[in-house]
């Protein structure tokens, strides 16, 4: 599995979209609720359809106009053989925007090690976001050290965030075929996330059906090209939002995430 697909899977219940370039589109009334969401990671090639991971995300609510969010995502014994995976992401977020005040990132992935930190500062129409980055490649010595900034204008949001955004977009006033763009910082780089809507379908999650919104994603980077495969997500037209599945492809076979429960 190459890495960046593997762990774009293991963050895959946290893309969104944002609605700044479409100011048509409402947000809607979804408000975030103190909840603990978990998620199967599975393989699936042909026959094969094995668990590859879990991820598991709390919202807490806090009195400041803001909430604080936090996923951990781990791949299972049997994928820990070929490459393992354990990530955390945290964030501090606004209740009322959806916009990141504070992004950190810890990552442990097939040996290497990484810690991003992104603090935000706005004006205007301009996000600016303060980058600090520690990485230790398996065969490196020591632990590296960097700073950098990303800048961009418009809607502009992180990999935690956007799970959220994602959720309170409104599907239901959105046509078929509506596609619309947001801004996505990374530790790494500053990527162009366009969403795709493809309607309501219904699918089967652990033997019950559910009516969900279809949405595909496409990552580019500045200069247009690709940065990784199309993604596809359904979310409950429930008044919760909760995204129930997404699905992204590998080389060989995909990484299929089944929401499996909530906690509030």
């Amino acid at each position: 599995m190459k890495r960046n697909r593997l762990t774009r899977a293991l963050r895959l219940v946290m893309v969104a979209v944002a609605t700044f370039l479409v100011p048509a589109l409402s947000l809607g009334a979804w408000n975030v609720p103190k909840e603990t969401i978990s998620y199967d990671v599975m393989y699936k090639w042909g026959l094969v359809n094995k668990k590859a991971g879990t991820v598991r995300i709390v919202t807490t609510p806090q009195s400041n106009g803001e909430f604080h969010a936090h996923l951990s995502g781990a791949t299972a014994k049997w994928a820990d053989r070929f490459y393992t995976v354990r990530d955390t992401l945290k964030g501090r977020i606004k209740s009322e925007t959806f916009l990141p005040l504070y992004y950190e990132k810890i990552s442990h992935e097939g040996g290497d090690y990484e810690h991003n930190v992104l603090t935000y500062t706005r004006s205007g129409n301009t996000t600016t976001a303060k980058v600090t980055v520690a990485k230790k490649r398996k065969k490196d010595k020591e632990v590296k050290h960097e700073t950098k900034t990303h800048s961009a204008t418009g809607m502009t949001i992180d990999m935690l965030s956007s799970y959220y955004y994602m959720r309170k977009l409104d599907y239901a006033n959105m046509k078929k075929g509506e596609t619309v763009a947001v801004n996505v910082f990374s530790g790494k780089q500053k990527e162009r996330l366009t969403i795709h809507y493809e309607g309501i379908e219904t699918i089967e999650v652990k033997n019950k059906k559910y009516p969900c919104y279809h949405i595909t994603f496409t990552f580019t980077s500045k200069n247009g090209k690709k940065t990784s495969d199309n993604m596809d997500a359904w979310i409950s037209t429930t008044p919760g939002k909760i995204p129930l599945l997404l699905e992204g492809k590998l080389p060989i076979g995909k990484i299929r995430c089944f929401y499996t429960g909530t906690v509030s």
